[in-house]
């Protein structure tokens, strides 16, 4: 998914154990759910839907519908094995690595082609941060620059990649040097599970996802670097390349939804591999990309929701605003939703509980519903509105206990 941290999540950090080991979670399996729902429940304004849920105890399974977010990124750093068993244990049903490939065409789990500044420790190993696309360059008070960096997945070989520390995903703007750009986790997220985590390519995420009984959702990454990269490999050669990596590993394709914002890459699985296509998923940023794009303006999008569907698009995947609006005090499903809807489209979006506290509106996840938003409890106001009124058939979140808890708690997949 695209990199949106708005404001500050929580002011909150519930610890749920190290995840050290690497227990079965197969859909219905047991799910370790922590505080934080109940913490949610207990936050939302009084009426039929809070009642309903704080009955709710369990046991609590592991569901399909909770779609772990790059791990749980809420307080583990994010596409490592730690962060992924995290989310397992959480009760997410499909785990998701966003897939970048490095200088010698490996694939590997990164949210960017080009984050490794912020994702790792790459800045403090001289030896490597010399290879980065752009060095770090610090803040300048008196000019008004903000530091900066550049250093790409492509930047390095596979060897290299691994080497690496993962940490928190931030990056001090104001930094001036290499330590104090570095040093900047946010306040309402944890380094606790920072230590000995480990990074993953995509190999051994389908093995640790395999293992666990779950399903994939890989996310080919848009490239930051020219393609043909150096010169031959092609995006279709990329897109390919991580189709073959599942069918290696004897992968099911039901078991796997593959993701792209690239509508063409959607459609070449629809063509060169059929049985993975027929469930990929294509990623919405066209509020980013189209000019004048309004979800409830269907003349402002482009391709049409018919057109979608008539290119053999079967799931649709956009930020969460997109599918609600306010209207007379409550959320309701916007008309992007309810033309999806129309058209046959499959619905799937992101990600809860990257927004900031919500008593201030929640940002962008919450740009369409601002005004009836102003307390932690609306994600799972929000929430219900996505499963009950609209019909998604899963949600993206940081912290997949929630997402877990709330479809244990309707009994859906």
């Amino acid at each position: 998914m695209k990199k949106r941290l708005a404001t500050p999540i929580l002011a909150l950090a519930f610890a749920i154990g190290t995840f050290a080991g690497a227990a079965a979670q197969a859909p219905g399996g047991p799910a370790e759910l922590g505080p934080r729902p109940f913490y949610l429940v207990d936050q939302m304004k009084d009426g039929p839907l809070k009642d309903e849920l704080a009955k709710c105890k369990g046991p609590f399974t592991t569901k399909a519908f909770s779609i772990s977010h790059r791990g749980a990124p809420l307080q583990f750093p994010e596409h490592t094995r730690e962060g992924y068993l995290a989310a397992a244990r959480m009760g997410a049903g499909v785990i998701e690595c966003d897939i970048a490939f490095t200088r010698d065409r490996q694939l590997v789990c990164r949210h960017a082609q080009c984050d490794l500044h912020t994702t790792t420790d790459i800045l403090a190993r001289p030896e490597l941060a010399a290879k980065c696309s752009k060095g770090f360059e610090p803040a300048d008070p008196a000019t008004g620059r903000k530091a900066s960096a550049k250093c790409c997945t492509s930047d390095l070989t596979l060897a290299e990649f691994r080497s690496l520390k993962p940490k928190m995903d931030a990056g001090n703007p104001n930094a001036t040097t290499v330590a104090d750009y570095m040093n900047s986790t946010p306040r309402w997220r944890t380094d606790l599970y920072v230590d000995r985590a480990t990074l993953m390519s995509h190999k051994d995420y389908i093995a640790l996802v395999k293992s666990l009984g779950l399903k994939f959702t890989p996310e080919l990454k848009t490239p930051e670097v020219k393609m043909p990269f150096e010169g031959d490999y092609t995006q279709q050669a990329y897109a390919q390349q991580m189709i073959d990596e599942y069918k290696a590993a004897g992968v099911d394709p039901r078991d796997v939804y593959a993701q792209s914002f690239l509508l063409d890459d959607v459609l070449y699985w629809l063509k060169a591999e059929p049985a993975f296509g027929a469930q990929a998923v294509y990623l919405d940023d066209r509020d980013e990309t189209t000019k004048g794009f309004d979800n409830m303006k269907p003349e402002t999008w482009q391709p049409s929701m018919q057109e979608l569907a008539a290119k053999g698009v079967k799931i649709l995947a956009p930020p969460l605003w997109m599918l609600v609006t306010a209207k007379d005090g409550r959320i309701v499903p916007s008309v992007y939703a309810e033309e999806a809807k129309k058209a046959g489209l499959g619905l799937i979006t992101w990600s809860l509980e990257r927004s900031g506290p919500l008593k201030d509106g929640g940002g962008y996840y919450y740009q369409s519903i601002k005004s009836v938003t102003d307390r932690d409890g609306d994600t799972l106001a929000l929430l219900d509105v996505l499963a009950r009124d609209i019909g998604v058939i899963g949600v993206f979140s940081d912290w997949p206990a929630t997402t877990t808890f709330y479809a244990n708690c309707m009994k859906l997949n």
